[in-house]
């Protein structure tokens, strides 16, 4: 393998020798990619056992970490992958396992489970075992990218299969899985939740980038179908959702602050993977969707990576310009906190998107939020629009191209022989850890193959898109309020809550919510909260149609910028 030192001096030198070791790379590891990822959807893949037909597993791996089962999001993110081979003719042999894989959703969309049944929040359950049945343990619930990506991989099928003569199909099997994903997503957008790495509970950027793109294809698609009242609901979210979308940006240090709760810095692969996820080659650089090419994506792009140039041991000696491991987030602690495959690749695939949007619009912008970025190439540029025929644009694509590959030699570095891909590779030694054979390391590999060879999917409408000036009805990030109430009743008598915002009703008492006594003599209720938002609150007693409210004064509290709150109050 080659070393380090020379792929950064490769890097610096603009050499052909890193992308001829790229080229090679992929010519064996795309291969070895697509075949572990099959390896891991049931019922005939080699590493699935026990998997039902059309589960994509996570990982075979089942101790440290046990990863045996179906992850609502990966298998999402897995399924666009094998649709966008499949309709691209790179692998004709995938229709069953795309069918299989329909079933399957259809199944599970109906499995009670700890976030609620098909018609009250169950969708937002992330995870399920192999034989299509609830995973009833503690864990980070609910998480509502799911449904929304979920929506957009089938979207993407039903899509094909109406353009090749197959609507009868997408109407009584795609359809009906797709219509319940768009209805909680419309229903739930809004709401806080569990990111992508299952850890913070608040808002996160890739799950609204996810939601909005669903919710625009998605009435595309039931105007197409005929389904006119779903495309209204859709439609009336859209503007909220793309409001919102723009929140996440920290103007002034120029990055996506990936969630809106955590403690943490917020750079974060999350939006580096929501870019290339939502990416629209017909939406050239728009900002307002974050497309790859865009300023605040490019500007991102640099906060992201430069947050782990100093805290990975395998970075060291690097150029400030090269290419580098990268993670989750700089602050990660999971496994001690270490560079993952997936998001490596998507480093790369980002930049290859933007280099094809720039090759189709024969220039580049430069502005002032995506000025740092360019001139990690070239120190002296300024801003403004370079045309392709200019020596500026031909120096500074030839080198992004050269970055983009850069990170997969760093990945390249750090495979097995054999091609296998696990979650991890160890910041010291590059030693692969964690969850062997991930599928959504294979799946990120195949996509970051095919955007550098200029491969671009159907548009999913981005640029179709009107931000409007006023978010109405858009509540914002949301903090989980749990109510404790320590209260003595009687036989038939209960404790509810009412207050001074919409969230508790707004003093009413024909409509304040009811706490579970399921602790007595406390009685609890999680509410969903604005963030950062001051209110007054009381209980009161319900017995036959009686009210009694608890003395005064009022009770008072004030929300938090994000995350949670547990508020302990007794009776008077």
């Amino acid at each position: 393998m080659r070393s380090l030192l020379f792929a950064a001096f490769c890097f610096a030198a603009g050499c052909t020798a890193q992308l001829a070791s790229v080229d090679t790379y992929l010519s064996t590891e795309v291969p070895a990619a697509k075949a572990g990822l099959l390896a891991n959807i049931g019922p005939s893949g080699s590493k699935s056992s026990g998997a039902k037909a059309g589960v994509i597993i996570a990982s075979p791996s089942t101790s440290n970490p046990d990863y045996l089962y179906t992850w609502t999001r990966d298998a999402a993110l897995v399924f666009k992958t094998l649709t966008q081979l499949y309709a691209s003719s790179q692998d004709a042999t995938l229709r069953t396992t795309l069918d299989d894989y329909v079933a399957a959703q259809t199944t599970l969309q109906q499995v009670s489970n700890p976030s609620g049944t098909v018609s009250t929040g169950g969708l937002g359950e992330p995870k399920f075992n192999v034989n299509l049945t609830a995973f009833t343990g503690a864990w980070g619930r609910p998480q509502r990218d799911g449904p929304a990506l979920r929506a957009t991989a089938l979207i993407q099928y039903a899509n094909w299969l109406i353009s090749n003569g197959n609507t009868s199909y997408v109407t009584s099997k795609v359809w009906p899985v797709v219509k319940l994903d768009l209805d909680y997503t419309a229903n739930y957008w809004n709401q806080s939740g569990f990111d992508l790495w299952e850890e913070v509970n608040s808002s996160s950027f890739f799950t609204t980038a996810a939601q909005l793109r669903a919710l625009h294809e998605g009435a595309t698609l039931a105007t197409k179908l005929g389904q006119t009242s779903s495309a209204s609901s859709y439609n009336a979210q859209i503007p909220n959702v793309y409001c919102f979308l723009q929140s996440y940006w920290n103007p002034t240090d120029k990055y996506v602050t990936s969630n809106t709760g955590g403690g943490r810095s917020g750079k974060d692969a999350n939006s580096i993977i929501a870019s290339i996820h939502t990416f629209d080659a017909a939406a050239g650089c728009d900002v307002t969707t974050f497309q790859p090419c865009s300023d605040k994506a490019l500007a991102n792009h640099k906060a992201y990576v430069d947050s782990f140039r100093s805290i990975y041991s395998i970075n060291s000696g690097f150029a400030s310009n090269a290419a580098v491991a990268t993670g989750r987030y700089p602050e990660d602690v999971y496994y001690d906190g270490n560079p993952w495959y997936l998001t490596t690749f998507a480093a790369a695939e980002q930049l290859y998107d933007a280099l094809t949007v720039w090759k189709s619009l024969g220039a580049l912008n430069i502005t002032s939020t995506s000025l740092a970025f360019f001139q990690q190439f070239s120190p002296s540029v300024t801003t403004g629009t370079y045309s392709s025929s200019s020596s500026t644009y031909t120096s500074l694509t030839s080198a992004i191209r050269n970055y983009a590959d850069g990170f997969l030699a760093i990945a390249a570095e750090y495979t097995p022989s054999n091609g296998a891909l696990a979650e991890q590779y160890e910041k010291k030694s590059g030693t692969p850890l964690s969850a062997a054979d991930l599928t959504w390391s294979y799946a990120a590999l195949v996509t970051a193959n095919n955007a550098r060879s200029g491969y671009t999917q159907a548009s999913w409408g981005a640029s179709g898109l009107t931000l409007p000036g006023t978010c109405v009805g858009n509540s914002g990030p949301t903090v989980a309020v749990t109510f404790n109430e320590n209260a003595s009743t009687v036989f038939g008598e209960n404790i509810y809550i009412t207050g001074s915002i919409d969230a508790l009703s707004n003093w009413s008492t024909g409509d304040s919510l009811l706490l579970s006594s399921a602790n007595y003599p406390v009685w609890s209720l999680t509410v969903n909260i604005p963030a950062s938002t001051s209110f007054e609150y009381k209980y009161i007693r319900i017995n036959n149609g009686s009210v009694t409210w608890e003395s005064d004064p009022n009770r008072s509290y004030t929300t938090g910028a994000s995350g949670s709150a547990t508020i302990g109050d007794t009776w008077r």
